[in-house]
């Protein structure tokens, strides 16, 4: 074989090179991107994120406020604490009652294991 055949032309080689050039930075990107998201998904980068409260503000009551809890909504839009409460709405306020959840069997609930039968 003549020596041109057995190596490659120039072309050829810058050709590969940049391939193989192609491929380990979209690898690298690909690596990046998945850490990102990792990252974002695991909750390590919220702080960077803005807060999302489901609360309202209340400046009147922050510690800065001149005469904290002062301004405060008006009357008419404050609940009456004193107001009767209707019919309809009775059966939902009424407190659970029922047994108290416990770790503990009541006496007589679990049966005898030492007994013939369980060997």
């Amino acid at each position: 074989m003549s020596k041109k055949k057995q190596q490659k032309s120039r072309a050829v080689q810058a050709h590969e090179a940049r391939t193989k050039q192609a491929i380990v930075a979209a690898t690298a990107l690909g690596a990046v991107v998945a850490g990102l998201g990792m990252a974002f998904g695991l909750g390590w980068l919220d702080r960077l994120r803005p807060a999302r409260d489901a609360e309202h503000a209340a400046p009147d009551l922050a510690a800065d406020a001149p005469t904290p809890g002062t301004t405060r909504a008006p009357d008419a839009f404050r609940p009456d604490p004193t107001a009767a409460v209707p019919a309809s709405e009775r059966d939902g306020l009424r407190p659970a009652t029922g047994p108290a959840p416990t770790l503990s069997a009541t006496r007589g609930e679990v049966a005898n294991q030492t007994g013939a039968a369980n060997g």
